[in-house]
């Protein structure tokens, strides 16, 4: 995949991500999408380093989403942990 792809799965990662928790985000839609983006470059990256299952080059693969949904996840949690509801 290329880094389009990684963009446009990312976009869609976050928005799920954010579906999956939803709340209130310091950075709105913006910073979700960001977010998702980012998550779905470490959610590929941590699956092929560290689980020993690489990502696949084929946009529609089960495993790629997975990944980037997991990292989207992540990165959202640990941004609400850090940065709280800035908006107070």
């Amino acid at each position: 995949m290329g880094v389009v792809s990684w963009i446009v799965l990312g976009l869609l990662a976050g928005a799920i991500a954010k579906f999956l928790l939803p709340g209130k985000d310091p950075g709105g839609l913006i910073g979700t999408t960001l977010i998702g983006i980012a998550g779905a470059f470490i959610g590929g990256w941590i699956s092929s380093r560290w689980l020993h299952h690489p990502v696949t080059k084929h946009f529609y693969d089960g495993t790629t989403w997975l990944a980037a949904i997991g990292g989207s996840l992540v990165l959202l949690i640990v941004y609400r942990v850090l940065f709280g509801d800035s908006r107070r």
